[in-house]
């Protein structure tokens, strides 16, 4: 077991990125050597980030494979997609632990992810290599490895909402409705007209509908724990708040249940897993309680008129649905405890 670690963030100015730095800096474990941007090399970080003035004062380095290897052991690749696909084998090469926060490696199979994401899929020996990382599900697989794909953010959500269901054959995957809603810093920190102040606020918006890239990353893994294909109903939607998913999800029972069975089904499922919260009968969750912090709060409601289950399922997308799991993801890889530097308790009001 390694007691400290040298660290690279690539992607240092975007939003994902500022939060990696955030957390890091308290992480007792992790010295941050090199902040990266191709768009910004050699200015000051809080140059875009003010609020990191005299707490960061390093400037921004070029992405340079080799005085990466020099400066870090391991890379935190907080890119957007299609960079990471030709970024990620170089790293790997080098000899350098590489987890990424792209989509980029999320998919196995290069016609779908080509499909979803419009762009050329990474080498399938790379796809292969993949760790996912969703760390309460597969969290003995990202121990030692060397390679993690972290989970997208409306996937953590959904995910860590049906996984126990589904496993249990609770519920009919067929039939399985996600209807999902996000702040808009999901969309990261470039421009566009939908996300102007006077486009979004007081606005509520679906998009994406039926063709959102998180979908087969979601039917990938229900696919895999029901060991048979799941297809999905996903539809995503825009809220005028900065931060917060909150993923409501819905399908048919296989037997009857009650709201306490699943609370036991899930505390059962998660126990020893400490950033899931089930929530008890009658009680479900909301965005502002997850702010700021690595947790994922899930509730229950068991409809025996129509014999479906709704599950809310809330994280911060930031945290939780990004930097957050990408360093828990980082202390399974290196053997730590996996709430290391990452005991932060949510921000409220």
């Amino acid at each position: 077991m390694n007691s400290s670690i040298r660290a690279a963030i690539i992607g240092s100015t975007g939003y994902g990125g500022v939060e990696l730095i955030r957390f890091l800096l308290r992480h007792p474990n992790v010295e941050i050597t090199s902040v990266i941007s191709s768009s910004s090399v050699g200015k000051p970080l809080s140059d875009g980030f003010p609020h990191l003035r005299e707490i960061i004062v390093d400037h921004l380095d070029a992405v340079d494979i080799p005085l990466i290897k020099q400066k870090a052991d391991v890379v935190f690749a907080a890119t957007p997609h299609g960079v990471s696909a030709e970024l990620v084998p170089q790293l790997l090469d080098a000899g350098l632990k590489v987890i990424d926060l792209s989509g980029d490696f999320r998919l196995k199979s290069p016609a779908v992810y080509e499909k979803y994401y419009k762009r050329k899929a990474a080498d399938e020996v790379y796809l292969a290599k993949a760790v996912y990382g969703l760390a309460e599900v597969f969290g003995e697989q990202c121990r030692d490895a060397d390679f993690i794909s972290n989970p997208g953010c409306y996937p953590t959500a959904t995910l860590l909402g049906l996984i126990p269901a589904v496993n249990a054959g609770w519920i009919d995957p067929s039939t399985i409705i996600v209807d999902a809603k996000s702040g808009v810093s999901g969309a990261g920190r470039g421009l566009s007209q939908s996300f102007h102040y006077s486009e979004m606020n007081e606005n509520f918006l679906a998009y994406k509908v039926n063709r959102h890239q998180h979908t087969p990353e979601i039917e990938q893994v229900l696919s895999q724990i029901a060991g048979k294909e799941v297809l999905t109903t996903f539809t995503t939607h825009l809220v005028p708040m900065t931060r917060g998913i909150l993923s409501t999800m819905y399908a048919q029972l296989t037997d009857s249940k009650s709201d306490e069975e699943f609370i036991d089904l899930y505390r059962e499922y998660y126990k020893g897993r400490p950033f899931v919260r089930i929530r008890p009968s009658g009680q479900w969750p909301a965005t502002k309680e997850v702010w700021g912090s690595n947790y994922c709060d899930i509730g229950f409601s068991v409809d025996e008129r129509t014999g479906r289950v709704t599950i809310v399922s809330v994280i911060d997308n930031l945290v939780k649905g990004a930097a957050g799991q990408a360093i828990q993801n980082l202390n399974l890889m290196m053997g730590w405890d996996e709430t290391t530097g990452l005991e932060f308790t949510p921000v409220y009001p």
